[in-house]
């Protein structure tokens, strides 16, 4: 991926969301040509001349010092990822080719340690991905939550964004939370890139999407970055329907390109109750029932159903 176009999208994305109202600055006249905040505001905000932050919005973060950064993070009242991203693209800006280290490749084998805490946890589903959005592995409540990721005989690692977006089932299974669930997706993506610009299968990954995505395509342009270390998922499973569940996104230090994920729901709700009757479908299902489920075709949406 192209540094400066990414520097420059992220930065004019950033500026053209903030009005003069919210930056706290007049707005006179009614015909401004530019739905956010003008060039020479950012940079009057930031305390920077209006031919630097021009430099720094055509893409040239090179030799850009921390304090120049935050100020400008402060302009254009970038949130915590936001402000991680800035300097992400600013350390990728810096390195040069000859100083550029090999990229960290995220993971595609679990150590076994991981994999029977994973085991160990028999009444709630957890799964283990990489940055690239990898399913790596998971329990056996995991699997039976995520089964329509392996249809048609599919194994790990499946990534979820080719999933979400390649697939047809993928629609249908984040059905009750697609938009936000999308979203949450190419944000992940795309911190994940200015995390690590250099990672082949990770430009390779995005490229694919982009050229067969229009949905991804349009998202992308956003330039949008996320932190996503807690929420909610909604998933319409072809076992036990639309169920919400809380999840938590534990970072493991010994292995920093992995996450655990766990997936919780209220004790007593219908949800409980969800998680419940998918145990029970695992455990007497076998693989016999299991591969019935992921090789049937997607359920037709119905009236009433959550969106």
């Amino acid at each position: 991926m192209d540094n400066r176009s990414e520097i420059k999208g992220f930065l004019a994305s950033r500026r053209a969301r903030i009005t003069p109202r919210q930056a706290g600055l007049p707005a006179y006249g009614g015909n401004r040509r530019v739905p956010g905040l003008r060039r020479e505001e950012v940079a009057m905000l930031a305390g920077v001349s209006i031919d630097y932050y021009i430099r720094l919005e055509r893409g040239n973060l090179a030799g850009v010092s921390d304090a120049v950064l935050d100020a400008l993070a402060r302009a254009l009242e970038l949130d915590a990822a936001e402000r991680a991203h800035l300097h992400d693209l600013a350390r990728a800006a810096n390195t040069t080719h000859r100083r550029r280290r090999r990229p960290a490749q995220p993971q595609t084998r679990v150590p076994e340690s991981v994999q029977r805490i994973l085991d160990s946890m028999t009444d709630t589903p957890a799964f283990v991905r990489n940055s690239r959005l990898d399913f790596l592995t998971a329990n056996r409540l995991g699997y039976a939550l995520y089964a329509p990721l392996f249809s048609s005989g599919r194994r790990p690692p499946v990534n979820f964004a080719r999933f979400r977006f390649l697939d047809p089932r993928g629609r249908e299974f984040f059905g009750p939370g697609w938009a936000e669930s999308t979203a949450n997706t190419v944000a992940l993506l795309r911190t994940e890139a200015g995390r690590n610009p250099h990672d082949k299968g990770l430009s390779d990954l995005i490229g694919e999407l982009v050229t067969r995505s229009d949905e991804f395509r349009a998202a992308w342009a956003e330039h949008d970055v996320r932190l996503h270390h807690r929420g909610v998922k909604y998933v319409r499973h072809p076992v036990v329907g639309d169920v919400t569940l809380d999840f938590e996104a534990l970072h493991l230090p010994a292995h920093p390109t992995l996450s655990l994920n766990v997936l919780s729901a209220e004790p007593g709700s219908r949800d409980d109750d969800a998680l419940k009757l998918l145990a029970g479908w695992a455990a007497s299902a076998g693989q016999a029932g299991l591969a019935h489920v992921l090789d049937a075709p997607p359920a037709p949406e119905t009236a009433g159903q959550a969106g």
